[in-house]
């Protein structure tokens, strides 16, 4: 969701930027949940053909900035490629300076992928891009 949404403000503000998102237990290929494109598709984002991938040493290298959703994602990242540290930021700490993990909707109902999205979407916007 959250590579939807910062294409989508990417777009908005004519921003020049490229992104990508990965997951640490992601399999390649995957579509996104059906939650996931409905609470998306409230807000006129279409993810429905997103497909997975799982991070890699070239994604990590290759990126600026890497945004991540719980201090366990950002603690494992940078345990496996611990040189990216110094570009790793927990996504509300880069927004708000706030050691606050966002929820992982994965299994849930609409409900919970509609709170991740709208507190994904407040973070996202708060940042000065």
């Amino acid at each position: 969701m959250a590579e939807g949404i910062l294409k989508d403000i990417a777009r908005e503000k004519n921003l020049n930027i490229e992104v990508e998102s990965a997951g640490i237990f992601a399999m390649d290929g995957d579509r996104a949940a059906e939650n996931a494109i409905s609470a998306l598709r409230q807000y006129l984002i279409d993810i429905s053909d997103h497909k997975s991938q799982r991070i890699s040493r070239e994604l990590v290298d290759d990126a600026d900035l890497i945004l991540v959703m719980s201090k366990s994602h950002r603690d494992s990242l940078v345990m496996n490629f611990p040189h990216i540290e110094d570009k790793v930021f927990l996504l509300n700490k880069y927004a708000f300076n706030e050691d606050r993990d966002i929820i992982d909707p994965y299994g849930g109902d609409l409900a919970i992928y509609e709170k991740t999205r709208d507190e994904i979407l407040k973070a996202l916007r708060q940042i000065k891009w």
